[in-house]
C-alpha cells in the first residue's frame, strides 16, 4: 500500500473522530486519522495535571495580554493560564461574527474530548420524533431504536457512570455504578419526588467519569482537574480510550499538524476519493486516497470542509444541493437559574472533589401540557459548602477571622438550566470569503441567534428553579440570569443535517453525504433537532453506527 492510499480516512481527532478510529481499525481497515493541530500525549503531555495552584504564576487565572490575543475565550470562564494551550490561536484561526458567536474550539489531537463537561445522557423517542409532530424543520431520519444497540455499545467502552431511573425522556444506559449525591442533595431529591408525585426528578448526573478501572484505566480519583487532561485515565477522552484502542490493532497512521482543505470528488463516479491537505508547519500541499471518509472535524469546520469541497459541481460545496449546509445551528441556551442556602445540615460535610452534580430531566412539555414554548430543558448543578473564599462580614481582621474561615461555611445549592434551542434556517455559517486565516485560508462567518421560542422558554428555566428549591426547602432563593449567546454552550450542532430526503437535507439516515456516499459525517454538524441534554453520546452512538454501515457497504462493494 502506497504511503498516501489507506483504506478510510478519518477527518479530526475529537469525540467522534476517536471513534471513527477506533472502530474502522478495529474491524481491519487500514485507517488515516489527520488532525489539524498538534499531537498531545497522553499523560506526558498534560502539563498542568499535576500541578498545585501555587505553582501558575498567576494563580491559575488571566492575564491581561491573554485577554487581548483571546478576544472571544475571555468572553466567559474558558480563559485562563492552566490550560490555555488546549484552545485554539484566535490569532491564527479567526471567524467573523455578523451577530455574536461564541465558538470555543481545541485544536489538537483529541480536540475538546480533553476539556468536555463529560455529561452524558441519550437522547430519547420523544426527541427523535417531535420535529415531525410538531412540523418544526424536517423529520429525523432515525428514531431511538436504531440507536438504541449503539449508545449501550458506547457507554460500556467509554463507562459511562450513572442511576438507572425508568423515565421515558432520559432512556436508561448500561451504566458504571453511580456517583453519589451528598447529604443536602438526597433531601432535595427527596423533596422533590415527594411534591411533584414523581412528575420531576432529581439524580446524579450520568458521567463519563469511570467509578471503577476498565480497560486499563483507573477509576475517577475525584480530583475535579478533568480539564486539564487526567493522568488516571478517569474520564473519557480520544487520549484516554479510542485512540490508544485503535492504536493496539496496527491499523492506524495518525497525522498531526493536517489541515484537511478539502475532499477531494469524482463527478463521473459521484464518489470522494480523498483529501486536500495542507500541513499547517510547512505549509506544503498533499492528498491522501481512501475508499470510505469519516468527516468529523467538529460541526462548524467539518461544514467549512464541505464548503470547500467540488464546488466545480456545486457552488456551496460538497452536500449544498438541498441547499440546507451551513443552515440550522444550534446550541444550548443557559446561563440562568435559581440559588439559595439550606439551614439544618451544619454537621454535615463533602470529601473529595465530585467532578460531577446532579441533572433534574426535562418535565415541562411532555404529554398534553402546552407551554408557550416548545420543546424544554433540565438542570445541572449541586449543593456544596462555602469554602475559606467566603466574606464573614463582622470578622473581617484578625485571627478570629482567620479561624471562621478555617471553618465550613453554610451550605448552599444551585441549579443551571439547559434548553433545547430549535433548528431555524435563518441560523447559518457561511465562508467569508474577505478574511482569511494564517494559512491563507477562507474563514467562517456566522450568523445566528435565539428567537421568541427560546426567550419564551428562559422565563420557566428560571421560575421553575425557584419554585422547586423553595419547596425543597431553601432559603434566600434567587434566580439569576447572567445572558447568553448561541455558542456559549460549546454544544454547537446543526449545519449538516441529517433527514429522509437529498432535496432537505446533508445526510441520510446512516449519515452519508447524499452527494456522496462514502462520506459519513457523524459528528454534531448531523443533528436534526438539539433536544436538551448534552449530546455527545449521541455523536460517539451515530458514529459506531455508521462505521458498522459502512463496513458492511464497503464488502458489498456499493460504496
Amino acid at each position: 500500500m502506497a504511503d498516501n492510499i489507506y483504506d478510510a480516512i478519518v477527518i479530526g481527532s475529537g469525540i467522534s473522530g476517536g471513534w471513527a478510529a477506533k472502530e474502522l481499525t478495529e474491524k481491519g481497515l487500514k485507517t488515516i486519522m489527520l488532525e489539524r493541530g498538534r499531537n498531545i500525549e497522553h499523560i506526558k503531555d498534560y502539563v498542568s495535571a499535576t500541578k498545585n495552584p501555587w505553582e501558575f504564576p498567576h494563580r491559575g487565572g488571566r492575564t491581561q495580554e491573554m485577554i487581548g490575543n483571546y478576544p472571544v475565550l475571555k468572553r466567559d470562564y474558558a480563559l485562563n493560564e492552566k490550560n490555555l494551550d488546549f484552545w485554539a490561536n484566535e490569532k491564527d484561526s479567526p471567524y467573523s461574527e455578523v451577530k455574536r458567536f461564541d465558538w470555543y474550539r481545541g485544536y489538537q489531537v483529541g480536540g475538546r474530548s480533553l476539556m468536555w463537561g463529560r455529561q452524558s445522557y441519550r437522547l430519547s423517542e420523544m426527541d427523535f420524533e417531535a420535529n415531525a409532530k410538531e412540523g418544526i424543520a424536517v423529520d429525523w431520519p432515525i428514531r431511538y431504536k436504531d440507536l438504541e444497540k449503539w449508545y449501550g455499545h458506547v457507554e460500556r467502552f467509554a463507562g459511562i457512570s450513572g442511576s438507572r431511573n425508568g423515565l421515558p425522556q432520559l432512556p436508561d444506559g448500561d451504566f458504571l455504578p453511580p456517583m453519589e449525591m451528598n447529604v443536602v442533595e438526597k433531601a432535595v431529591a427527596a423533596r422533590i419526588k415527594d411534591h411533584y408525585k414523581e412528575s420531576r426528578h432529581m439524580l446524579i448526573g450520568r458521567a463519563a467519569n469511570l467509578t471503577k478501572a476498565i480497560q486499563g484505566r483507573t477509576n475517577c480519583q475525584f480530583r475535579s482537574k478533568c480539564w486539564l487532561g487526567c493522568p488516571f485515565g478517569g474520564y473519557f477522552s480520544t487520549q484516554s480510550s479510542t485512540l490508544p484502542a485503535a492504536v493496539a490493532t496496527g491499523n492506524l497512521t495518525l497525522r498531526p499538524f493536517s489541515i484537511v482543505t478539502k475532499i477531494l470528488y469524482d463527478k463521473d463516479t459521484k464518489k470522494a476519493t480523498g483529501v486536500e491537505v495542507l500541513d499547517a508547519e510547512t505549509n506544503q500541499t498533499y492528498e491522501y486516497f481512501a475508499k470510505v471518509i469519516f468527516l468529523n472535524a467538529s460541526t462548524l469546520n467539518s461544514t467549512w470542509v464541505l464548503m470547500n469541497s467540488a464546488t466545480d459541481v456545486w457552488e456551496g460545496g460538497l452536500g449544498s444541493s438541498s441547499g440546507e449546509l451551513g443552515h440550522n445551528l444550534m446550541d444550548h441556551h443557559f446561563r440562568l437559574g435559581a440559588s439559595g442556602r439550606m439551614e439544618g445540615f451544619d454537621d454535615k460535610y463533602v470529601y473529595g472533589r465530585r467532578p460531577n452534580g446532579i441533572y433534574i430531566p426535562r418535565f415541562r412539555n411532555l404529554g398534553n401540557e402546552k407551554r408557550d414554548y416548545l420543546r424544554g430543558f433540565g438542570y445541572q448543578g449541586g449543593a456544596s459548602r462555602e469554602g475559606w473564599g467566603r466574606n464573614v462580614a463582622e470578622l473581617s481582621i484578625g485571627g478570629d477571622f482567620k479561624d471562621a474561615l478555617c471553618e465550613p461555611g453554610g451550605w448552599t445549592m444551585g441549579i443551571t438550566a439547559f434548553g433545547e434551542t430549535l433548528p431555524y434556517h435563518e441560523n447559518k455559517v457561511t465562508l467569508d470569503k474577505t478574511k482569511k486565516d494564517k494559512w491563507g485560508l477562507n474563514i467562517l462567518s456566522i450568523d445566528a441567534e435565539i428567537k421568541q421560542n427560546e426567550i419564551n422558554m428562559r422565563k420557566d428555566m428560571m421560575a421553575d428553579g425557584q419554585e422547586m428549591l423553595e419547596m425543597a426547602g431553601l432559603k434566600d432563593v434567587k434566580t439569576f440570569d447572567t445572558g447568553y449567546t448561541l455558542g456559549m454552550g460549546i454544544h454547537e450542532m446543526g449545519t449538516a443535517r441529517m433527514g429522509l430526503d437529498p432535496k432537505t437535507s446533508v445526510l441520510n439516515k446512516f449519515n452519508q453525504v447524499w452527494d456522496a456516499t462514502n462520506v459519513y459525517v457523524t459528528d454534531g454538524s448531523a443533528m436534526t433537532s438539539a433536544a436538551c441534554q448534552n449530546p455527545s453520546l449521541t455523536y460517539m452512538a451515530m458514529t459506531a453506527r455508521a462505521v458498522d454501515h459502512a463496513f458492511t457497504e464497503l464488502k458489498k462493494g456499493t460504496i
